[in-house]
């Protein structure tokens, strides 16, 4: 008898098993859709992660190939791509609200910012995520379809290791083969959502993205610039540093103000 009930007991483990991992491998397709679904959504360009690879015992995730692509008028393949990005969840709180994710690691990412007169691409992409967060109709989409009131708490995000790539756009002549590309500074943000008790994905995405943007527009970043381009040389890397010379200003307060508007809604 107790030989039936210990084989009984053992097919049920093997059923458990078979289950969980069924239910693993479905997961990632599911993340996948979402991100390549909603992600448009918030950034009104284009947006996908051509894999997503969830481990089996612990609450995290691996999402392969990100790419975000550049709003309608600019000419850069891309705004950013990157290989990879690890998502480490808090597994307790995955079915609660909100929901912990411990860290979000961003590694060697691609930026390509593009300068056109008095705008580019990542304050353009800054200005949709701010137009999708604070336009009531848009917002209650993207929430509802999340699930009801479904927030996030975001410990620490983190990029290193990333390359800025500029493209300008200018009447005056191309720059020819010349790459003129620098180090992004790492960028660690902490707790994302939590003085509010939780922020939807289109707010976490805007306090990212003003923080990623600050960075990217920061002295640091747009020295390096123009140093290469002066040693380029030549009335199109001259007419590129006219470009570049107010690109530093008035982003000091832009991760800020951000923050300011979250206060706000406290």
């Amino acid at each position: 008898m107790k030989k039936w009930i210990f084989i009984g007991l053992g097919a049920i483990v093997v059923i458990l098993i078979v289950v969980v991992v069924v239910g693993v491998s479905k997961l990632g397709p599911l993340v996948k859709m979402a991100v390549n679904t909603y992600g448009p959504k918030i950034t009104n360009t284009e947006l996908r992660v051509d894999d997503v690879g969830i481990s089996l015992f612990s609450a995290q995730a691996k999402l392969k190939k990100f790419f975000l692509g550049n709003p309608k008028g600019f000419k850069s393949p891309s705004a950013m791509k990157v290989g990879s990005i690890f998502v480490d969840v808090d597994q307790g709180s995955i079915t609660k609200n909100p929901i912990i994710i411990n860290r979000i690691e961003v590694v060697a990412p691609e930026i390509t910012y593009e300068k056109q007169g008095n705008s580019d691409n990542f304050q353009s992409i800054l200005n949709n995520v701010k137009s999708n967060v604070s336009q009531k109709g848009t917002a209650k989409k993207e929430t509802a379809k999340e699930g009801p009131g479904k927030k996030l708490i975001i410990n620490d995000f983190i990029v290193k290791k990333g390359k800025v790539n500029l493209a300008v756009a200018m009447a005056g002549g191309a720059l020819g083969e010349q790459e003129i590309k620098t180090d992004l500074p790492d960028i660690h943000i902490k707790d994302i959502g939590k003085k509010k008790g939780g922020a939807s994905g289109a707010e976490a995405a805007q306090e990212i993205f003003a923080v990623l943007y600050s960075q990217i527009k920061s002295p640091v970043v747009m020295g390096a610039l123009k140093e290469q381009l002066k040693s380029v040389g030549g009335a199109p890397a001259k007419a590129a540093i006219d470009l570049l010379e107010g690109a530093g200003k008035g982003t000091d307060s832009v991760a800020d103000k951000v923050k300011g508007i979250f206060k706000k809604k406290e």
